[in-house]
């Protein structure tokens, strides 16, 4: 398209933004991405991400799309069980275990966990294998200008590029929607969430366990083994108050405390990185579209860590735009794409932001009737093996 600078401005370098970078470079639109802070890259360096991304089904064909999936693979560990601990009991010990196969409903793992210094690490060398993308680290979008035709950004180095599409990927805190004048609702739970990772004596088997008592969920997540030991990223999410308690404890004493939390189930917990709090709250734009913009990931949606929901919700935005982008290239970013673009997305996730959100709150509660009555429901809900399997398959979220 002669006039333009590039066809796509990608605003975030995150794992969301470098992944959509890919996608769209591999499908042939020529993708400048900007993000005002460096990724970090390792994961011991300052500033690194240490939660980390549990790609369910439906990512793989994307990422093999993108040409990701063959650097990410080795690093995986794969998720074939998901197991569900209820522990709400008088006593901080499981009273309820179940646990969802992925062998039920599906010949491979449910997904396969990442840390997300290692994908940002990744997709940059396969950005870089990208003759048709540029990343601009340090650099962020400091205006935008729409009109019917095109996109006038302006980033904080002074540079302007003219294209035909503007994604934004820029987190929770999106400086393209506020530029574009699309609303979020955003609802708080007062709740923070630590985020580390651990080794343990008793191998996780590929198990990733999410433990119910009251806070919100305690979820270990399988990781290559780490030393020579098992090991397992922890989103640990509690009330803010008790959450900073936590973060504040020397050591020894927080290993003591998360192995209690875990009720002894992979053994006593060892740190293997420097703990991160997150704050957790639920966001949904009103819009995933504006005029020659395109919401996705934490700039359209924000949901608690639960059940490996937000990228993934995150990928089907991305699949949804690259289905669309590729139907009809020469419409890339008209009304008629994005129109299309959010009819086909904020159906599904403003269900699944709902579904999270109830989730979350049964996770919390503290009276315990209601953690009986939590118990009582896993106990139901597993039982019945259609249902079981069912939900199953909405958790991988097969198709939009």
């Amino acid at each position: 398209m002669t006039g333009f600078d590039c066809d796509i401005v990608v605003s975030g370098g995150g794992v969301a933004g470098l992944c959509a970078a890919c996608v769209f470079g591999q499908a042939g639109f020529r993708v400048v991405c900007v993000d005002p802070a460096p990724p970090v890259t390792e994961r011991d360096a300052d500033g690194s991400d240490l939660r980390t991304t549990a790609f369910l089904q439906p990512a793989r064909a994307l990422l093999e799309e993108a040409g990701l999936w063959a650097r990410l693979a080795p690093h995986a560990a794969g998720l074939q069980v998901m197991r569900v601990v209820d522990a709400g009991g008088p006593v901080a010990e499981p009273r309820v275990i179940k646990e969802f196969d992925a062998a039920e409903i599906s010949e491979t793992p449910f997904g396969w966990n990442l840390p997300n210094w290692l994908l940002r690490r990744e997709m940059l060398a396969r950005i870089d294998e990208l003759e048709g993308v540029e990343f601009r680290p340090g650099v962020g979008v400091a205006r935008l200008f729409t009109r019917e035709a095109e996109a006038r950004v302006g980033l904080s180095d002074g540079a302007r590029l003219r294209a035909r599409l503007v994604i934004a990927a820029d987190g929770r805190n999106s400086p393209v929607r506020e530029a574009a004048g699309v609303h979020v609702r955003t609802t708080r739970y007062g709740q923070k969430a630590l985020a580390f990772a651990v080794t343990h004596p008793i191998a996780h088997e590929n198990v990733s366990t999410e433990i119910h008592r009251s806070g919100g969920p305690f979820t270990l997540v399988p990781l290559p083994d780490y030393r020579g030991l098992p090991s397992s990223a922890v989103v640990w999410m509690e009330e803010g108050p008790e959450a900073q308690r936590l973060a504040g404890l020397p050591e020894a004493e927080f290993e003591a405390e998360m192995t209690e939390r875990s009720c002894l189930l992979f053994g006593p917990l060892k740190l293997a990185s420097r703990r991160t709090l997150w704050p957790i709250i639920s966001q949904v734009a009103a819009r995933m579209s504006a005029e020659r913009v395109a919401l996705m990931a934490e700039a359209a949606h924000v949901v608690p860590p639960i059940g490996a929901q937000g990228l993934n919700m995150s990928l089907g935005d991305m699949r949804a735009l690259l289905e669309l982008a590729k139907a009809a290239p020469e419409r890339l970013g008209d009304r008629a794409m994005l129109e299309a673009y959010h009819r086909r997305r904020h159906g599904e996730v403003m269900l699944r932001a709902a579904g999270i959100d109830l989730l979350n709150r049964a996770s919390m509660v503290r009276a315990q009737p209601l953690r009986d009555a939590r118990a009582l429901g896993l106990g139901a809900i597993y039982s019945l093996a259609p249902v079981r399997r069912t939900l199953m398959q909405m958790g991988l979220g097969a198709r939009a």
